[in-house]
């Protein structure tokens, strides 16, 4: 039994068949953010002050920056995949959807790479004296 209207059988319209894949990935990371920003926030409450040289010896621990690196990478995930939905139900046009993916991926891929960059400095090459 096809649940579509008559229209929707002639044009081939109906799900795409990745709805579900994206919707278990959105939540997935959800959790992810969850439990990592949970972290952070926790530990954060350990660290003595807050002026830079403890933050960045704090963030060179390898304990702390495999986290954080973790946690940079899921909410830029998550970010991705909410916008791309809100992408495809409000643009229209093609060209500009594809134009709006684009940049949305470009931003993501270079933020994300950005923030692991500097949580890999730190941890590699130890916090500044």
């Amino acid at each position: 039994m096809d649940s579509r209207t008559n229209i929707g059988r002639v044009r081939g319209l109906g799900s795409a068949k990745h709805g579900g894949e994206h919707w278990l990935k959105q939540r997935l990371t959800a959790i992810g953010n969850v439990l990592l920003t949970t972290w952070f926030v926790a530990s954060l409450f350990m660290i003595p002050s807050f002026d830079q040289a403890a933050l960045a010896q704090w963030l060179a621990q390898p304990l702390v920056a495999v986290p954080m690196i973790l946690m940079i990478a899921n909410i830029f995930v998550h970010a991705r995949l909410g916008l791309q939905v809100l992408i495809e139900d409000y643009v229209h046009d093609d060209g500009l959807k594809f134009a709006a993916m684009a940049l949305l991926n470009f931003y993501v891929i270079a933020s994300a790479v950005f923030g692991i960059f500097v949580v890999a400095k730190l941890a590699f090459t130890g916090a500044p004296a």
